[in-house]
């Protein structure tokens, strides 16, 4: 197993991502990485890139969004990685914060395109891009999960750093927590962000809307999975529940059952053992805990 999925703190974090976006991030061009459930850790996690092979439509869609949000701060020299790798580690990242999507749009603190990177519920931020001369193959899986060791190792001697010109630094409320840059701190350390006032061209809406789109066809697949995984919990639990209640109810109905026929027999006066029937039926069929229980309690009952 190339990597493995542990609860708690990862050693050596690792992200799946697809492209063309994970190389994107690990190049500097992109800031922010978007999810729907907040960033876990700070720090440095590594960039695998996903198995699927990013068709042209999408890495134009995409590279066509970054031209238009930089073009907005004045920067129109973008270079695009050459190539988009798949089944490949191909760098590492530095989390330092996230912030919900509303909250990134407001701060007034950053460029105004980072701001509009803000697509999803939760935005990680993102700085200190590395790349690795040679990706490394490796299998990925989903969520945050530990990098091998031995991977590990030969990734951190092939790692250079990316052209610092591009790149961004966010401002940490408090710089002794590293996880004071989160959800609410924007409106509590930052009173004075307000909603930005950039008039958006057309060019501008229309990148942004065919980058949504791109991504969309990935988060619906990936909410589909989450939605599986939870509807196929819920039918387990729904169904344990329903056998613990139902086998409940059939042994309470068994040891009422018996409780009728002993206490019939013995209000009938009857001087003799119980009938062969059910002498038959306590042999031949195995008693459940109250039961047996019950059992034992009643065999006053019997007359001596």
């Amino acid at each position: 197993m190339e990597g493995s999925r542990k609860n708690g703190k990862n050693r050596n974090p690792c992200l799946t991502m697809h492209q063309p976006w994970a190389s994107l991030l690990v190049h500097g061009i992109k800031r922010i990485e978007g999810r729907s459930w907040p960033a876990p850790i700070r720090g440095r996690i590594w960039i695998h890139a996903a198995g699927k092979v990013p068709d042209a439509a999408t890495i134009k869609a995409m590279e066509d969004f970054y031209r238009e949000i930089y073009a907005v701060n004045g920067i129109t020299d973008l270079k695009f990685p050459q190539h988009y790798p798949v089944s490949r580690l191909i760098g590492c990242i530095e989390v330092v914060g996230c912030l919900r999507r509303e909250e990134l749009a407001f701060w007034n603190k950053v460029p105004e395109g980072v701001r509009l990177e803000a697509l999803t519920d939760f935005c990680w931020l993102c700085e200190q891009p590395q790349k690795l001369r040679v990706p490394i193959e490796m299998r990925g899986f989903h969520g945050v999960y530990d990098l091998e060791r031995k991977i590990y190792e030969a990734a951190m001697g092939d790692l250079i750093p990316v052209d610092s010109s591009l790149l961004v630094k966010f401002r940490l409320p408090n710089p002794q927590d590293p996880f004071s840059l989160k959800p609410g701190s924007i409106s509590a350390c930052f009173p004075k962000s307000k909603a930005s006032e950039f008039e958006k061209s057309s060019s501008l809406s229309a990148a942004i809307a065919a980058a949504s789109a791109a991504a969309t066809q990935y988060s619906k697949k990936a909410q589909n999975l989450e939605n599986n995984a939870f509807n196929s919990r819920n039918t387990r639990n729904f169904t344990r529940q329903w056998q613990l209640k139902n086998n409940s109810s059939a042994e309470h109905k068994m040891v009422s059952n018996e409780v009728g026929t002993l206490a019939r027999h013995h209000n009938e006066g009857n001087s003799g053992s119980y009938p062969k029937q059910f002498l038959h039926a306590e042999s031949s069929h195995r008693l459940g805990p109250h039961s047996k229980i019950f059992a034992s309690a009643v065999r006053g009952l019997r007359p001596e």
